[in-house]
């Protein structure tokens, strides 16, 4: 059965590693999961007291 699992962030958490950082997906779009692919720039113009839900192509639907 699929689970539904809401996400709210809309950008990744930054790790810092040495050297460098690493950046963590949030938003639950990446398809370099658990890493940021910079699928959450879909995000950005959400409503915040909406909810949506992307298919595999990143097309936004309107749900809530």
């Amino acid at each position: 059965m699929p689970r539904r699992v809401i996400k709210t962030a809309k950008g990744p958490l930054e790790i810092k590693t040495n050297p460098g950082s690493k950046w963590i997906c949030q938003c639950g779009l990446s398809k370099n999961q658990p890493f940021c692919d910079g699928s959450h720039r879909l995000t950005q113009d959400e409503p915040n007291d909406e909810l949506f839900e992307y298919d595999q192509d990143g097309k936004r639907v309107r749900v809530g």
